[in-house]
This record gives structure tokens, C-alpha cells and sequence, in this order.
């Protein structure tokens, strides 16, 4: 038996805490698939091909990274005793004993008496086994010479076996005959995997899946296949083709066909995807899939092999729908996703104290400022729950606004003073006098501008609750 076939037999594989959310009827919602008979667990199922899609901030990559927990297997520990059971279970009592002789040798432990055979953890678990608690002692012995070298000058017993292996000497002590230890390869061999086995059990983690962030200088060669020059030994250069991440998951899918395995794209349209995906945009239709009635296959561009996307392999992307400077996805691409609307999600935030005892409801907050956006500039420029997440204090709060939310929104705005305020409110937001210097000392910040409306920003009317309460009274 291998170390392999030990932790094959006794480690059973368990779905780890984010896979089972993932699965149940919460975890399909959440990740906006709950209307998908969505199913991780199934290899044999039709492919998923999703993009999430939304502003920045509405928990797009949260669902990837979600995706990839459930697309990750936990595997607990080997259970020690399952593996000691599985080592002594098919033994006789003579390779039992052997076997306890081939352990203590290791620990430099060659000559042992009954009584340490007996309370040995092989013996005892062979013993349970059998159901044995009585005699165990005499079987010991009756085993030990029944084995016993016919030369033996100390073992007195008339119905030895053909084949000896053990002798005792002057003091009652056994030990195992030298000529009998190469007949004993295949149990030493069975104890090494069981100590290896023993040695690597920990909990391990198997990932299915493989996540990529898309960029402007991302191409065919790092997703697909490329060519890399290669110094070789002689001095000269040579050149090498490298598998891609996609394909490297495809290979692995293919090799593993009852699992199900994920390609994670962040930011699918930070690329010229068409160039990117080249000629493996047909095959990642799902209906043209391998496995699947009208599966195809193309030759690759560099190598020229044959390929075809296993129908085990599910995609999902990001984009960002309000960066009108990335590359727009053409009508091919779009007709071979499922988009899901990632929706910001106000209801996510709690409330935030201030020193006086006022609080600012978050939630309402956002929900009131994305009304005016979504008025003023269309809901591509609406922010998303992750703006205002995890804070906490009234500090974090007026960090988050200077820091992240008013120059956001003032480059949506396009500097336009007027439309900030708008959304803002006179308090956080003053129009500056035609002509005057921006940047006025004091309790004011600014943000540069060009030819348009200048403004400040009231720094100290970050830190007041009724700034913030301002801004949603009115919902």
C-alpha cells in the first residue's frame, strides 16, 4: 500500500464553510446567480459564461473572490487511526510482529521482550481489530516459535513453520534472524508509507480555479500561449512556447473531469479582450464545448495543437461599467456571457456615533447621495457600499469623504463646482467668487480645477454628524 493509497482511502474530502455558503440558496443570491441551477459540485453540467457588471465600489471582485472559496476543496488531516488500522489490518500475526521488529530497528531498538510486543500501538490496534483483550501474550509467544529458527539454542518447540524469523537469546529477548530481513521488503515498504503519510498530515487546500486581473498590456500570449526566448546552454538563444493561464486550467479540467473549475477575470474590459482570448472565443461558447453536442475544437495559433474547451470550466469576469475609457466588449463576446448587475447595497451599512451622540445612518447616506447622482450624472456614476464600508468612527467617516468620495465624484463631475454641490450639499461644497484664488486657509480644502466653476471644500464640516444628516433629511 502507498502513501498515496493511504491518504486516498482514509482522508475523505469536505467541502470547506465559504463552499457550502457558496451552494446554499443565500450564497446563489448574494452572488447574483440565484435564478442559475448553479451547482460547483457537478462536472457534467452545462458551463456558466458570467460577467459581473456595475460601478466601482458594488462588490464585483468580492464575488470573485467569493467564487474562488467555492471553487477551493478543503481536506482535512489523515485520522491517524484509520491509517494504523489500514496498516495492520491485513497482517497476520507473524508479519504483525515483523512489522513491530521493523519499527523499533529504526529507533535502533533490536532485541525486545514479550511484554514490549504486547503493549507495542501496531499490537493493540491488531488486537482491537480481532476483538482480542485475553491471552494476547500467548499469542505473542506462540506466534515468536512457531517462527523460531530450528538452530535455535534457546527456543525449545517441535512444530515450527518452514520459514524462520525470529530467535530469542539468553535473557529472553526476541529479535528478528538477519537472513530474514530482505524477505520482509514489502513490509518495510508498507511502514514507510505509512510514516510518510503520517508526516504530511495536514489540512491542504486544493484550488480549482485560476484568477487573472486583465490590463491594457495584458494579451493572447499570457492568457493562451505565447512564445519566450530562451538562452540555451551553448550560449544561443532559442525560443520556447508557454502554456497561458487559461490554458494551464483547461489542461488541469480536462485531467479532472468530475470537478467543476473557474477562470476569474477582474476588469475583463481593462483588455482588448478579442485579441486576448484570439481564437478560443468560439470554443468558450457553452454549446461548443467538449462534451457538449456541437463541441469544437480549433489548432492553436503558436504550438498547433489541437483544443477544445472542456465543458467542466466555468468563467467569470468583472467590468467596470463606469470607466468609459476602457475597451467596450463587442457583440461577440457579449452574446457568448450571462451579465448579472452588481446593484450598490446601502442596506450593508450600519451607523456611525458621534462624540456628541448624533448618528449618521449610513445606509440612508449613500442611498441619498446616489439618488442625486443618478439624477444629475446617470447611475454609471453612482457609488457603490464599498465607499463607505468598515467605517467606524466619525474620523473614518470625514477620511473617507476627502480622501476617496468627493474626488471621485468631483472627476465625474468634471470640476464642475456647481454639480458637487448639488450633490453634496453648501455645507461641504462653497462656489469660490469668479476670479478669487482657490485654496482659501483656514478651515478649507480644494481640489484643482480648470476653466470652470471653482469650489472649496469645508474640511472641519467633515467631522460634524449634521453635514451628513443634512444630505439625507429629505429622503
Amino acid at each position: 500500500m502507498t502513501a498515496d493509497s493511504f491518504a486516498l482511502a482514509h482522508t475523505q474530502a469536505h467541502l470547506s464553510p465559504e463552499r457550502e455558503i457558496a451552494q446554499s440558496d443565500l450564497g446563489r443570491a448574494a452572488l447574483g446567480l440565484s435564478d442559475l441551477a448553479w451547482d460547483i459540485t457537478d462536472g457534467t453540467r452545462p458551463p456558466y459564461n458570467v460577467i459581473f457588471t456595475g460601478v466601482a465600489g458594488s462588490g464585483k471582485t468580492y464575488r470573485l473572490q467569493q467564487l474562488a472559496r467555492a471553487y477551493s476543496e478543503t481536506r482535512p488531516p489523515a485520522d491517524r487511526a484509520a491509517l494504523l488500522d489500514a496498516l495492520v489490518g491485513q497482517l497476520s500475526w507473524r508479519e504483525l510482529l515483523c512489522l513491530v521488529f521493523l519499527q523499533q530497528a529504526q529507533q535502533g531498538k533490536t532485541l525486545l521482550k514479550v511484554p514490549e510486543l504486547t503493549s507495542h500501538p501496531f499490537f493493540v490496534a491488531k488486537a482491537a481489530q480481532n476483538q482480542r483483550q485475553n491471552n494476547l501474550s500467548n499469542t505473542a509467544w506462540s506466534v515468536l516459535m512457531i517462527h523460531s529458527s530450528k538452530d535455535s539454542a534457546t527456543v525449545r518447540y517441535s512444530q515450527r513453520a518452514a520459514q524462520a524469523f525470529f530467535d530469542k537469546d539468553q535473557g529472553s529477548s526476541w529479535f528478528l534472524l538477519p537472513e530474514s530481513i530482505p524477505l520482509l521488503a514489502d513490509l518495510q515498504t508498507q511502514l514507510d508509507d505509512y510514516q510518510t503519510t503520517l508526516k504530511q498530515a495536514t489540512v491542504t487546500t486544493i484550488e480549482r480555479f485560476c484568477l487573472v486581473s486583465f490590463h491594457p498590456a495584458y494579451g493572447y500570449d499570457e492568457f493562451v500561449e505565447g512564445i519566450r526566448p530562451q538562452m540555451g546552454a551553448n550560449g544561443h538563444m532559442a525560443y520556447e512556447i508557454r502554456v497561458g493561464a487559461f490554458l494551464q486550467l483547461c489542461d488541469q479540467a480536462a485531467a479532472d473531469p468530475t470537478h467543476r473549475y473557474a477562470m476569474l477575470i477582474d476588469e475583463i474590459n481593462r483588455a482588448n479582450v478579442a485579441r486576448v482570448f484570439g481564437e478560443l472565443l468560439s470554443l468558450i461558447e457553452p454549446s461548443k464545448r467538449l462534451g457538449m453536442p456541437d463541441a469544437m475544437q480549433v489548432q492553436l495559433a503558436y504550438s498547433g495543437k489541437p483544443f477544445g474547451v472542456p465543458r467542466n470550466v466555468d468563467i467569470y469576469a468583472t467590468m467596470n461599467t463606469q470607466d468609459h475609457t476602457l475597451v467596450p466588449l463587442d457583440l461577440a463576446m457579449r452574446r457568448r456571457f450571462r451579465f448579472v448587475t452588481c446593484l450598490p447595497q446601502p442596506q450593508l451599512l450600519g451607523t456611525v456615533m458621534s462624540a456628541g451622540g448624533a448618528q449618521v445612518e449610513l445606509s440612508r447616506l449613500l442611498a441619498a447621495l446616489n439618488t442625486k447622482i443618478s439624477q444629475l450624472l446617470g447611475a454609471d456614476s453612482q457609488l457603490g457600499h464599498s465607499f463607505l464600508w468598515q467605517i467606524d468612527s466619525m474620523a473614518d467617516l470625514a477620511a473617507a469623504f476627502s480622501q476617496v468620495i468627493i474626488p471621485q465624484l468631483a472627476h465625474v463631475c468634471g470640476q464642475q463646482g456647481e454639480l458637487l454641490q448639488a450633490i453634496l450639499g453648501g455645507q461641504i461644497i462653497e462656489l469660490l467668487p469668479t476670479g478669487q484664488t482657490q485654496g482659501v486657509s483656514g478651515g478649507f480644502g480644494y481640489l484643482p480645477t480648470s476653466n470652470v466653476t471653482r469650489f472649496c471644500i469645508h474640511q472641519h464640516a467633515l467631522y460634524d454628524a449634521a453635514t451628513y444628516q443634512a444630505i439625507y433629511a429629505d429622503d
